[in-house]
């Protein structure tokens, strides 16, 4: 390359965001759902035992395969695990997205931050977390509630990176009562609070432009904290108004998150991510070593039962095509067994789940082979899946935000499933 060549091509490079940024609107995809509830599922779900299931293994005579039976779905030809019969039915509002990878596969930490963050971790950017950036760009769907809520696991992938704490999430610590933060002290009647707040006022007042961002953000973090505090916000938690019958049939704690996380869509939260790693139930959550794959099938039946409710009851409400489920894991598992009879870890081809948000569903999509270890057909890039969901969201996913004068691409230059939009 001459010199020339090289100049042409660096002024192309450079110029090349500026034209990502300035395409027409009516060039992307652009979905219409206005809430997410992105279910994770710690430890990293095994593709080959829930939705994509292959040929019966047996991890006694160090067969590969599937640890369960098939069963047939509402989509023909869409087979999924015996032990998500209730899904099974209702499929047709539901893609199994089956050829999503990434090149973590020993390390749960790097692979949580990929999958949070959709891109690998890197040594001078701290990015910001899906439900960070879809909080950024819609923010709440309602005044008087927050943009971003975690039921789960408080941590820097969840976090908001460089976009700062006016987009990180609220935490919850127990589903039936609220934020904890939330609730005032005893002894903090209303007239003592009214107090408090116009002395924080005559605060503000006599420093009315302050120049460091991190006390800008932490003044607007107390304006949500005591709009949050009220009682229609904090009415989302009062899980008993709902009646029994609904209540049983979402399930145990798991399910009661889903619910909550249906009421918090309700009241205008626009992205909740609600954990599902209760280890209790097998000893070692998804993440299924050796002994740990026993029980496994109680995990997914948990899982079965509270999204087969959520569909129903969004439906019902005429909320499922404002609502996009997400069902996450860190990777897949492979399907040799190991010495234990549990499984490793496999990042080459692993599932994903969307539901709802009016979406083109379509039961699966993608094909991996006959053990679902390798993409056979339409391979699924991270960012590809981040971007199917940014579009759902009507976020443009070839957008750049910046961390100071540093242009970093939303969805790191993912293209979304454009089968699944109508």
């Amino acid at each position: 390359m001459n010199r020339r060549d090289f100049l042409n091509a660096a002024a192309v490079s450079a110029v090349t965001p500026t034209l990502l940024r300035a395409m027409p609107e009516g060039t992307r995809i652009r979905g219409k759902a206005e809430h997410v509830i992105s279910i994770w599922l710690g430890g990293g779900m095994g593709q080959i035992d829930t939705f994509d299931p292959k040929r019966r293994g047996d991890p006694k005579k160090k067969i590969a395969g599937s640890y369960y039976d098939s069963i047939p779905t509402a989509v023909q030809g869409v087979s999924l695990c015996e032990h998500l019969k209730a899904l099974a039915p209702r499929m047709d509002r539901v893609t199994a997205v089956r050829t999503v990878n990434h090149a973590v596969i020993d390390e749960h930490a790097a692979a949580t931050n990929w999958m949070h963050v959709g891109r690998p971790v890197s040594g001078t950017v701290v990015y910001p977390s899906l439900g960070s950036i879809i909080a950024h760009e819609r923010g709440a769907a309602a005044d008087g509630a927050p943009p971003y809520v975690l039921i789960g696991y408080p941590n820097s992938s969840r976090g908001p990176g460089f976009l700062g704490a006016r987009d990180s999430y609220l935490y919850l610590t127990d589903t039936g009562r609220g934020p904890a933060g939330l609730s005032r002290p005893e002894g903090i009647d209303g007239d003592r609070q009214s107090r408090r707040e116009r002395f924080l006022a005559s605060l503000r007042e006599q420093q009315r432009n302050v120049p460091d961002q991190r006390l800008r953000d932490y003044d607007a973090a107390i304006d949500q904290s005591l709009k949050l505090s009220g009682p229609d916000f904090m009415r989302s938690f009062q899980l008993e108004e709902e009646k029994a019958d609904l209540r049983n049939r979402y399930g145990g704690e798991f399910g009661q998150r889903c619910l909550l996380a249906r009421r918090l869509c309700e009241s205008g939260v626009r992205f909740i991510e609600v954990s599902h790693n209760l280890n209790f139930l097998n000893g070692a959550g998804w993440d299924v070593h050796n002994s740990g794959i026993l029980q496994q099938h109680a995990l997914i039946q948990e899982l079965d039962t509270a999204m087969a409710a959520l569909i129903d009851d969004l439906e019902a409400r005429k909320m499922l095509d404002k609502t996009l489920i997400v069902v996450t894991s860190e990777f897949g598992r492979p399907p040799e067994f190991d010495s234990g009879g549990g499984r490793g870890h496999q990042g080459s081809a692993f599932s994903c789940i969307l539901a709802g948000g009016g979406l083109k569903h379509c039961g699966a999509y993608g094909e991996t082979d006959e053990l679902a270890k390798k993409i056979v057909r339409d391979p699924v890039s991270v960012p590809d899946f981040f971007a199917t969901i940014h579009a759902a969201l009507g976020v443009d996913y070839a957008k750049y935000l910046y961390d100071g004068d540093r242009p970093v691409p939303v969805t790191d230059n993912g293209k979304p499933i454009a089968a699944l939009f109508a």
